[in-house]
C-alpha cells in the first residue's frame, strides 16, 4: 500500500494519529462521507486500519472500477481483510481466475435450479416462520438471521433446518461471520479470530464429508449442484475449491439477506400503507404454490425490496487495489493504491434519486425509473465482472419471505421511534429491530 506522502496532493480530512480515520468511519461512515465529499469533492483520502485509502465518489466512478475495462483494479487484495476465513471465494478472485470460476458456479443459479430452490424454501420457510411468536415482542434481527442459517442448511445443503448437524453448522457460520468483523486479525486463543478460524475448520470437515456422497447421488440442493458444476468446456471444481466458494457463498447469502429483509420489515412497519399494498399483492396470487411464477407477480413487492437495498445496502462500501497508476478527476493515482468506492452513499444523491432520504418504492415503478439515470446509480449488487451471481436467488428468496409471512401475519414495529441503522461492518438496526406480529383478520 502507498504511504501519505505519496498521495499528499489529495485532499482529505485531518486524520488523528494512529487510529486515523477508523473510530469516525465506524461511528458515522455515512456522515464523514457526506462532509467530505461537500468540502473536498469526488476524490478524497482516508486513513481506515493503518491504511491509506483513496475514495472514488459517484456513479461514473462506480461505473469505471467495476467495469475495469483495463484490468486495473483488483478485488482479491481489495477484501484482502477476508482472506484468513474466505480464501478462494468468487469476491477474492480476480480476471482470468475469477471468469472461470463464476462460470462453474453458474450452473448452480441457472433456471432450472432456482426453480427447486424456490420449492424446497417454500416449505421449510413456512415451518421456520410459524415458530415465530404472535403477540409477543421479539427482536426481528436476530430472527431473520436464524432463519437465513437454518433455511441455508436446507436449501443449500439439503439438511433438516432443525437437526443437530444445522445448529452446529449456525454456531460455526456465525463465528466466521464475527471473526471476519473483528479489528483482532490473527487467531489470538478465544477471541472472535480463534473462534472463526476453528468454525471454519469444523465447515470445511463437515462439506468435505458430503462431496462424494452428493456427487455420487446428487439432490436438488445448492450444495449437490455445486459438487456437479462444470463449465461449457466441462471443467468442475476439486475438493478444496468446492469448500472454499461453498463457504464464501454461504456467508455472502445470509449475511445480505438478513440486512435486505430487517430494512424491509422496518419500512413496511414504519410506513403501513405499503405493507397494504403488499398484503393485497400477496392475496392477489392466491392460495396456491409460492412456486416462480407466483413470485413474478410481486412486482411492488420487488418495487420495496429495491428501495430497502437503496436505503440500507447490505454493502455499502466496495474496496479495491489500482495495480497500476491511473487518472481519475485530475488527479493521479499511483499504483499501490487501496481504492475504496461508495454505492451508499451514491443511492442517496438527489443527482439521481427523488428526496433521496425519503421511502419511497414507486420511484422504481416503470413511469419513473430514477434507478435508470445512470448505469451505477443503483448498485447494491455490485457490477461489472463481480456483479452479485445470487442476485436474482436473492430476489426470489425475498419475496418468498414476504409472501409467506403477509399470508398469515401482520407486523408493527414495538419502538415505533426513528430506526437507527450501523452500517459499519455489516448494516444493521441498532435496537436489532424489536416488532410484534399479529394474526390477520379473518372475515
Amino acid at each position: 500500500m502507498v504511504s501519505e506522502a505519496a498521495l499528499s496532493h489529495i485532499p482529505g480530512p485531518p486524520a488523528p494519529p494512529i487510529v486515523g480515520h477508523t473510530l469516525r468511519i465506524v461511528r458515522d461512515s455515512y456522515g464523514l462521507q457526506q462532509t467530505s465529499i461537500a468540502r473536498y469533492g469526488s476524490v478524497y483520502k482516508v486513513k481506515l486500519l493503518g491504511t491509506w485509502r483513496v475514495n472514488l465518489c459517484g456513479a461514473d466512478a462506480l461505473e469505471m472500477v467495476l467495469l475495469d475495462q483495463h484490468q486495473n483494479f483488483s478485488s482479491k487484495v481489495g477484501w484482502d481483510a477476508l482472506k484468513r476465513l474466505f480464501p478462494g471465494g468468487l469476491m477474492l478472485q480476480d480476471f482470468a481466475e475469477h471468469r472461470q470460476n463464476r462460470r462453474i458456479m453458474q450452473a448452480a443459479f441457472r433456471a432450472p435450479a432456482l426453480r427447486d430452490y424456490t420449492h424446497r424454501m417454500a416449505d421449510a420457510m413456512q415451518s421456520l416462520v410459524a415458530e415465530w411468536p404472535v403477540g409477543k415482542e421479539f427482536l426481528f434481527y436476530d430472527a431473520i438471521k436464524d432463519l437465513t442459517l437454518r433455511l441455508g442448511c436446507s436449501v443449500f445443503m439439503g439438511l433438516p433446518p432443525d437437526g443437530d448437524l444445522a445448529r452446529k453448522l449456525n454456531r460455526a457460520f456465525i463465528n466466521e461471520i464475527r471473526a471476519a468483523l473483528s479489528v483482532i486479525r490473527y487467531p489470538v486463543p478465544f477471541t472472535p479470530m480463534w473462534h472463526g478460524v476453528r468454525g471454519r475448520a469444523f465447515l470445511r470437515d463437515t462439506f468435505r464429508s458430503l462431496i462424494a456422497e452428493r456427487r455420487a447421488a446428487p439432490g436438488e440442493d445448492f450444495f449437490s449442484q455445486m459438487c456437479l458444476a462444470k463449465d461449457e468446456d466441462g471443467k468442475g471444481w476439486s475438493e478444496d475449491e468446492i469448500l472454499d466458494q461453498f463457504n464464501f457463498l454461504m456467508m455472502a447469502a445470509h449475511d445480505t439477506t438478513s440486512t435486505a429483509l430487517s430494512t424491509m420489515i422496518w419500512a413496511l412497519g414504519a410506513h403501513p400503507e405499503w405493507q397494504d399494498i403488499l398484503a393485497a399483492e400477496v392475496a392477489q396470487i392466491g392460495d396456491g404454490p409460492l412456486d416462480n411464477d407466483a413470485l413474478a407477480l410481486m412486482t411492488q413487492t420487488e418495487q420495496v425490496f429495491k428501495e430497502a437495498l437503496r436505503l440500507v445496502p447490505p454493502v455499502p462500501f466496495i474496496p479495491r487495489y489500482a495495480i497500476e497508476g491511473f487518472t481519475w478527476k485530475g488527479f493521479d493515482i499511483p499504483a499501490g493504491t487501496a481504492i475504496t468506492l461508495n454505492p451508499g452513499i451514491t443511492m442517496l444523491s438527489p443527482e439521481f434519486f427523488t428526496d433521496p432520504e425519503r421511502f419511497d418504492p414507486s420511484r422504481f415503478s416503470p413511469n419513473r425509473a430514477e434507478d435508470q439515470a445512470h448505469k451505477f446509480a443503483w448498485t447494491p449488487f455490485g457490477g461489472g465482472a463481480h456483479k452479485c451471481i445470487g442476485m436474482h436467488f436473492s430476489t426470489l428468496q425475498v419475496k418468498l419471505f414476504i409472501a409467506t409471512l403477509l399470508r398469515k401475519r401482520r407486523v408493527a414495529l414495538a419502538k415505533p421511534s426513528a430506526t437507527e441503522w450501523q452500517r459499519m461492518p455489516i448494516p444493521q438496526p441498532k435496537n436489532r429491530l424489536p416488532v410484534i406480529l399479529h394474526h390477520v383478520a379473518t372475515p
